[in-house]
């Protein structure tokens, strides 16, 4: 008898944003003239940038002549995008790494969810709350967690972000073993300072625990002195892996290219206490289980890093960050507190009421899409999380909706 890995039952419900997008095709049926405004979901809409569309056309007919056809590329990354993002994406910061400690994939959600098969299921997970779904869900599913009681999942830490504490986690008072981190976060938008993620570098050495630093929205960041890698951090590299993306840096949603840099000092250990390259243990996952970006994809990744490539990223970043701008003026106009977008496209809302009687207020209402905050976790209850990826026509008429209301 085939039999179904037991933990699966342990998630809640369905993937919040499939919950989502159930509602709001209901909506649309029963309402098939309104115009829904989505800033829900984390999708960009702004074409690529064209530096990056110019090396797409030119890796594809390099496709078409037998001199410069390509087949399987090397699982972990051709070595001219490997070598250009250790370079450019770096070395600038003084956040020194080398090409070979980067693997290239095709997203961050799949290398946050998929990091953790490395590690034995008996650890202590610290995860912060709210927090983007994938990084508890992927754990429950490797049955790492116990029963989802009152709110929370036995068995992981959670590390409460709250107005208290500016929304940024704080080390827990007892040894924790993998811990996840996002800055600038999703969903709250806040950026850890240089100070925080001191102590969390500090903490992990000390308990010979490892952390996974999400940066995917790195390049949202417009204060020089905020840490835009955790390697900046004195110790890191040997208790750090971290995670980024073209998806939200260059509109690569749809095309699919991201990055992991699994640097060689980094160690994780055995039953004995021996210390393994967690490095040599990501690159024999990606080896079994991965078959590599198309070569396409990655010389369009790479053109990201060329002189007209840095500028047009930094102008789609930009034009993101000023619908965010204006969707914090409009929500902090209606009374509300408001948190993020400065540093990131996610603007964090408290509601001060229900958050998914409030979703649903400003979808039948308004027809704009948001996501509710207890998607997120606990602490996001009462929340709702505003994208800024969309038109800027749409984001001012979806503000003035909502004003109305």
């Amino acid at each position: 008898m085939i039999r179904v890995n037991r933990h699966f039952k342990k998630l809640q419900s369905s993937y919040l944003f499939y919950t989502i997008a159930k509602r709001v095709a209901a909506y649309q049926d029963a309402n098939p003239a309104a115009k829904i405004i989505r800033l829900g979901i984390g999708d960009v809409t702004q074409p690529l940038p064209p530096a990056c569309i110019d090396a797409f056309h030119n890796a594809i007919d390099e496709q078409g002549s037998p001199e410069t056809f390509r087949g399987y590329g090397p699982s972990e990354g051709y070595a001219f995008l490997r070598e250009v993002i250790a370079e450019k994406d770096f070395g600038y910061r003084e956040a020194n790494i080398d090409p070979d400690e980067v693997f290239i994939s095709d997203g961050s959600k799949c290398d946050c969810g998929n990091f953790q098969e490395l590690f034995a299921t008996d650890i202590a997970v610290a995860i912060p709350d709210p927090v983007y779904p994938v990084y508890l869900d992927t754990n429950v599913m490797a049955g790492r967690t116990g029963i989802f009681k009152d709110g929370h999942y036995q068995g992981i830490v959670y590390l409460p972000c709250t107005a208290d504490n500016r929304f940024l986690p704080s080390v827990p008072d007892q040894p924790v073993d993998l811990i996840y981190l996002c800055s600038p976060n999703n969903p709250t938008g806040t950026v850890m300072d240089k100070e925080s993620l001191e102590q969390w570098v500090s903490f992990a050495r000390n308990n010979q625990a490892l952390i996974l630093f999400d940066a995917a929205y790195v390049d949202f960041i417009r204060e020089d002195s905020l840490p835009h890698s955790i390697f900046e951090i004195e110790g890191a590299h040997e208790v750090a892996v971290e995670f980024r993306s073209f998806s939200k840096m260059a509109g690569f949603t749809g095309t699919r290219c991201a990055y992991t840099v699994v640097p060689k000092a980094c160690m994780a250990f055995d039953e004995n206490g021996d210390p393994i390259s967690v490095r040599d243990l990501w690159m024999r996952r990606q080896t079994t289980k991965f078959n590599g970006v198309s070569y396409p994809v990655q010389r369009s990744a790479e053109a990201a890093f060329s002189e007209d490539g840095r500028r047009q990223v930094r102008e789609l970043t930009d034009y993101y960050l000023e619908n965010a701008k204006i969707i914090r003026r409009a929500m902090t106009e209606c009374g509300f507190k408001v948190v993020g977008g400065e540093h990131s496209p996610y603007i964090w809302i408290n509601t001060g009421q229900d958050d998914w009687a409030f979703f649903d207020r400003l979808l039948q209402q308004a027809s704009v899409v948001t996501t509710p905050g207890s998607g997120f976790g606990n602490n996001g209850s009462g929340f709702i999380r505003v994208s800024a990826f969309n038109s800027r026509e749409n984001v001012i008429d979806a503000m003035a909706r909502i004003a109305q209301l």
